[in-house]
């Protein structure tokens, strides 16, 4: 439905997921992160989609926790209301990482502290060349939270995650894909485009898919594993593959 916060359409095995509330630059509300998760827990219970692409509506990618949110949240953060609703934005990201199959943030525009988290999530990134990445926690005189520094760091390394999620640095697509961030940075119109193409590939064998982004997220992290036990990780899941392919022949 247009009214809806979160958007979801399957095209070839690709769910599309549509940050869908330009009004207030996709900041994430309590009711918007339990949509989000609602929309998430129907592609996992669909075996014919074997990769997702993220992506929003309007200027901005997510603008982060809504402030209203924020600010009710912070009138008493242990209340049961505030706790539940920035429990629920937290789970929106985390669930997103936990998805069964491959994903892909399809950046333009700008995200902003929580809305960073919801990119961080995806094992994957394609950012426009003038996306704006900001960690912004610390300018809003928050602490960061949902894990934003072991997901920061494990892909831009310590130096540059103190930079962005300390210092306040911003980051332009075109800088991520330079910092490992982001693995291309495009014009913006190319952004979405490229990002289906990507998820299109991995998508065309779903079991496979599912399997395999299984390992890589044990193996890669957070947190990550070592090598000999990624070996462990992997075996079975080779195997299993050979086995399928025997049996299709």
């Amino acid at each position: 439905m247009a009214d809806d916060e979160v958007l979801l359409e399957v095209d070839g095995g690709v769910a599309v997921v549509t940050l869908n509330a330009p009004d207030r630059r996709n900041a994430l509300t309590p009711a918007m992160a339990a949509e989000f998760i609602a929309v998430l827990d129907e592609v996992d219970a669909r075996p014919d989609v074997g990769a997702l692409v993220l992506t929003a509506v309007g200027r901005s990618f997510c603008a982060g926790g809504d402030v209203q949110t924020l600010l009710d949240a912070g009138q008493d953060p242990a209340a049961g209301p505030a706790w539940d609703g920035m429990g629920a934005i937290y789970d929106s990201f985390y669930r997103l990482g936990q998805l069964r199959v491959p994903t892909v943030a399809a950046v333009r525009g700008s995200a902003v502290g929580a809305g960073m988290n919801m990119l961080l999530a995806a094992d994957l990134r394609v950012v426009a060349e003038d996306a704006r990445l900001i960690c912004g926690f610390l300018k809003r005189g928050l602490h960061p939270g949902g894990g934003h520094f072991v997901i920061l760091s494990r892909l831009v390394g310590r130096e540059a995650a103190a930079a962005m999620a300390l210092f306040g640095e911003e980051v332009s697509g075109a800088r991520a894909a330079e910092l490992g961030l982001a693995w291309a940075a495009l014009p913006a119109d190319d952004v979405e485009p490229r990002a289906r193409e990507l998820a299109a590939r991995v998508a065309a064998d779903p079991e496979l898919a599912r399997v395999a982004v299984a390992n890589f997220r044990k193996e890669t992290g957070p947190p990550h594993v070592s090598w000999e036990i990624a070996t462990q990780f992997e075996r079975p899941a080779q195997m299993w593959s050979m086995r399928r392919s025997a049996d299709r022949d």
